[in-house]
């Protein structure tokens, strides 16, 4: 009985002695502070300085030259782009010639106080009495006597002199709104209004036609664009009248000018067409230093 006794205890005893290993701890502190911490931007924003473009997905040299009221010859030309067709999403362009740089204006700062003259106010009624009073010189010497004396204390007479008023300057008229002095703006088409310029939705006027129908330069210029590179516009013409307003010819059939060919207000540059569009139809723009303008504002009255 008591060696079964000693026995339990003697087991016991060896399972209390035996070695544990330690149970492994999580450290979940980096996970709780990445947690807490938000996410930082990966890349800081890209800043384009003033006269460059940042390019975007879906951008075309074509398009880039249009918005900005250019060529996309110069374009090319100023960012030295072998390949107009190959321009890349992030890339910074030139869109502002290089001899157009803003003049540099010097502020100096005044250094110290700057005297100011003060005169006392005369209003302009006070100066034109004042004016208007001629007095008489008193005489030189004379001898005395009470007859002299009585009469120099006497006030001195004043002669008043007529005062003709200035005439009134004319006012300078100026005409209501100068759009170009120097183009004279013509209807490119001789089809009806179709849909009229909208900001948001129509950057230009569309005029009704037949395939084949004569396409007019509205005005004179230079062609800078002959093509179809621009989505949506088909064939596409693009004239440049002077530093400051483009027109735009859309959905043509056919194309009858090149680029960098001069053409005059009236002459048939393209046929119209459908391309790019659901009918036949011109799509005619202005654009003043590339920023699309209601067309109808240029155009003479129909």
């Amino acid at each position: 009985m008591s060696l079964r006794l000693l026995s339990c205890v003697a087991v016991i005893l060896l399972a209390a002695c035996a070695s544990h290993e330690p149970v492994p701890v999580e450290d979940r502190t980096a996970a709780i502070a990445s947690a807490a911490t938000p996410a930082r931007a990966a890349v800081d924003p890209v800043v384009v300085p003033p006269g460059y473009y940042l390019v975007k997905k879906g951008d075309t040299l074509y398009g880039i030259a249009l918005d900005h009221g250019h060529s996309y010859r110069d374009l090319a030309a100023w960012n030295n782009l072998e390949d107009p067709n190959r321009i890349l999403v992030g890339q910074q362009l030139r869109v502002a010639s290089p001899d157009s740089a803003d003049p540099v204006v010097e502020v100096r700062p005044v250094t110290g106080p700057v005297a100011v003259e003060s005169r006392p106010v005369v209003t302009a009624a006070a100066a034109v009495v004042e004016d208007s009073l001629v007095r008489e010189p008193k005489g030189g010497k004379q001898p005395y006597s009470e007859e002299v004396l009585a009469r120099l204390r006497q006030p001195e007479p004043m002669q008043r002199v007529a005062v003709v008023p200035a005439p009134a300057e004319k006012a300078i008229e100026k005409p209501a709104v100068a759009v170009n002095e120097e183009t004279v703006w013509a209807w490119p088409s001789a089809g009806k209004l179709l849909a009229g310029f909208s900001e948001g939705s129509n950057k230009g006027v569309d005029l009704a036609g037949k395939p084949g129908d004569p396409v007019l330069a509205a005005g004179s210029g230079k062609v800078v664009y002959a093509g179809t590179g621009l989505r949506g516009y088909g064939k596409l013409v693009i004239v440049k009248h002077d530093a400051t307003f483009l027109s735009a010819y859309a959905h043509n059939s056919q194309i009858l000018v090149k680029e960098g060919q001069s053409v005059t207000r009236g002459q048939k540059i393209a046929e119209v067409g459908s391309s790019d569009a659901d009918q036949p139809k011109l799509h005619f723009e202005i654009r003043r230093q590339g920023k699309p303008v209601d067309p109808t504002q240029y155009l003479p009255k129909r």
